[in-house]
Order: C-alpha cells, then structure tokens, then sequence
C-alpha cells in the first residue's frame, strides 16, 4: 500500500477522564481538536499514553469513533491503538477499528507473552493476512512490552506483506533503527517513538515522531517534525532544544501521568489517571511546574 499522508507529527492521544474514572467526550474532543488546530494531522488513539491498557473493549472503539469523528470533519488522520498480546483479538479488534473509520492500525508487539522472533513474525502475519485492506503500523517498545521486534523481522514483516506499512520505534536503538531505515522497501515509513530522538533519526531518513509532547504543545512539537523532515535542522534544532526540558519530564514518572499534571495546570484537562497508575509526586510537580514557567506556558 502507498501511504502519502503517512508522514510528520502524530500524537498519541491521552484519554481524558472523570472523576468517576469514565471518559470525558467533550473535553476529548476539544483535544482533538486543539492538535489539528496546532498543526498535527496524525492521530493515535488508544495507545499506550491514551491508558489503552485500562479501557475495555467498547470504551477504546467509543475513543476510536469520536477521533475519526473529529478528523473527518478536519482533515486529518487516524492511526488507532487496536494491539494486545492475544492475537485473535488483535485480529477482532483491528476490524472494529477499520468498519469505525480508522485509516491505519498501531500494533503493538505482544507484552507479557515474550515470543520469540518467529512468534513475532506469526503473530504480525496473521493481523496481516486477516485484516488485509487495513494498513498496519508496527509498535515497537520493548520498554513496556519485555521484548524486542528485531529489524531483520520488521523487514521480513515489510517486505512480505504489503499493508504493514511503517514502524513506530521506540527501541532507542539507534543501530536497529538504521538498518530498518537502510533496508526498508520503497514506502515504508519509519517513526521514531521517542520526542527526543526525533531530529536526529529524521536525519537519518526517518519519516515522522509518534508524539507524547504534542499533547501539552502541538504546534512547537509538529513545527519542529516540519522543519526537519524539510531539512531546516537548525530551525529544528532550535526547537528541540527548547523543549528537550519537558520531553524529558513526560517521562520522569510512568507516562502519561506527567504529560496528564502538565495538561491540568495549562487548563486542558483533569489529571485523573486509572490505576494502577497513580499522579505525580510532590517532586515531581515542582519539577514540572518549573519547566512550564520557563516555557512561558
């Protein structure tokens, strides 16, 4: 498959909640909203920072809806969290996602399970083959998941299936990366799943970010991916390193817990996070709070 439009800023939505721990539709909307307003034209609902792991089936298809819903009506696109570590579920899922209006899937390598690379590779061909008008973007983020996609399975992956379109890398491993870049068939995108590594792995023929940091600041986060993949790295550059303070801190505790604070006191959205993740500490916050007065947020 051809994917013109997969290419840029996406951001991993965070799902804003009630008190009452459900989803608050309006102010996910306005979320929304706010990021293509900001530039973004790539969104991913239902990932790892939008707490998929604590949303149960109707709750991720009601967020898919309303995304497709949003970027319909503003000309962007969606790019859906439908992984787990159950494949035939996947499979399931990954076709509700696709009849909801979703124009790709992001899955998700199988956490917990820790298959080995054959597993890999059986696991992403059955998605594959069962769901074959859909477009796939591999997720890669051994971090969370205790396992590794390796290149040489991402492009074995690549090659013989012509929707799995791109990877979201969030290995850090620079080496790995590379030689998916080096090796990729024609068409075959390539995201860093990583804010900071962004720059560099876009000068190394990378073709977009999957974002936690456009959440708080859309239009600095998409202006710095635009300047990149234009080759203006020293506009770039500039940007980055103005917000490389916050990228960092998104992650000072388990994400999204930080970016969800940050969110709360620009007025976004409540902090209300499902368990078993908790707020931010009292250290945390100060840290936090620092970063936003010297962004002038």
């Amino acid at each position: 498959m051809k994917i013109d439009w997969m290419r840029g800023c996406a951001t991993a939505l965070v799902t804003p909640f009630r008190k009452d721990g459900s989803v608050d539709d309006a102010v996910f909307q306005k979320l929304v909203e706010r990021q293509i307003k900001g530039g973004v034209k790539l969104l991913v609902p239902c990932g790892t920072t939008g707490e998929s792991a604590t949303m149960d089936e109707a709750e991720r298809l009601h967020v898919i809806r309303m995304t497709v819903e949003v970027a319909k009506r503003l000309k962007a696109h969606v790019i859906a969290g439908t992984g787990s570590n159950n494949t035939a579920a996947t499979i399931d899922f990954t076709r509700r996602a696709r009849e909801a209006g979703a124009d790709c899937a992001l899955v998700v390598a199988p956490y917990y399970n820790k298959p080995t690379q054959e597993g890999m590779f059986a696991h992403f061909s059955e998605i594959a083959k069962s769901v074959r008008e859909m477009p796939i973007m591999l997720y890669n983020v051994p971090s969370r998941t205790s396992s590794n996609i390796s290149a040489e399975t991402t492009l074995r992956l690549a090659e013989k299936f012509d929707n799995i379109v791109a990877t979201k890398e969030a290995s850090g491993n620079f080496s790995q990366i590379m030689e998916i870049i080096r090796r990729r068939p024609k068409n075959f995108r390539v995201f860093s799943g990583d804010d900071m590594t962004t720059v560099p792995l876009i000068s190394l023929g990378a073709d977009g970010l999957v974002s936690v940091c456009a959440n708080e600041i859309p239009k600095e986060t998409s202006k710095m991916v635009e300047h990149a993949l234009n080759g203006s790295f020293h506009f770039a550059r500039k940007i980055h390193y103005k917000i490389l303070p916050l990228m960092e801190a998104n992650f000072i505790e388990a994400s999204p817990a930080p970016c969800k604070f940050v969110m709360k006191e620009m007025g976004l959205c409540e902090e209300n996070i499902r368990l078993p993740l908790v707020p931010v500490g009292s250290d945390s916050r100060v840290r936090l709070r620092s970063i936003l007065k010297e962004m002038g947020k």
